[in-house]
């Protein structure tokens, strides 16, 4: 039996914080928000929309509107996204022995998208997002998710996470956990 591989995407798989950034400060530029990017970069990027959005919008009809219109403006700048080409080749190698499984908080219009872009899509044996768990990162439903997909234990899975919420999301299912530090 194929032991499992589970992957984060921004963060991990690829340094999407300008992809991320501009298109959230387009999509808030035009409902009349500012956006600095030091300040997306240390206490929204990785963390879900419905957290850090309300500490920015004032108005909560405007925060799915502002959502919305984030995804519909990703591929834009998916050019500035930085592929993490160790943790790719990690991957190649592992497929043999290992299933190969993305979780993230990320929406699936926008995984889909910079998986394709970077011709990646065809790697992952399976992928949740957004639209498929009802508690996101830090609780580890996706994770834990994608075991039950594959019927691997704790001791048969590794995780490789890089953001706070999802570091404590991966610990919570026993498994063993590699941090992204910096790519």
């Amino acid at each position: 039996m194929k032991k499992l591989a589970i992957f984060d995407l921004d963060g991990t798989l690829f340094n999407t914080n300008d992809v991320n950034y501009f298109a959230y400060s387009d999509a808030l530029k035009e409902q009349g928000y500012e956006l600095n990017y030091d300040y997306y970069c240390k206490y929204c990027n990785g963390r879900h929309y419905r957290i850090f959005l309300p500490e920015i919008i004032d108005k909560p009809n405007v925060i799915e509107i502002v959502h919305n219109r984030k995804k519909e403006l990703y591929s834009e700048y998916l050019g500035k996204a930085i592929i993490n080409t160790h943790l790719f080749n990690i991957i190649n190698n592992l497929k043999k022995d290992y299933h190969i499984a993305l979780v993230t908080t990320a929406s699936k219009k926008n995984t889909y998208d910079i998986l394709k872009y970077f011709d990646k899509l065809n790697l992952f044996d399976y992928i949740i997002t957004h639209e498929d768990v009802e508690k996101v990162k830090p609780n580890p439903e996706g994770f834990l998710k994608a075991m039950n997909h594959f019927g691997t234990n704790k001791e048969d899975t590794i995780i490789f996470e890089d953001s706070k919420v999802g570091i404590q999301a991966a610990r919570q299912t026993g498994a063993s956990v590699f941090v992204i530090d910096k790519f």
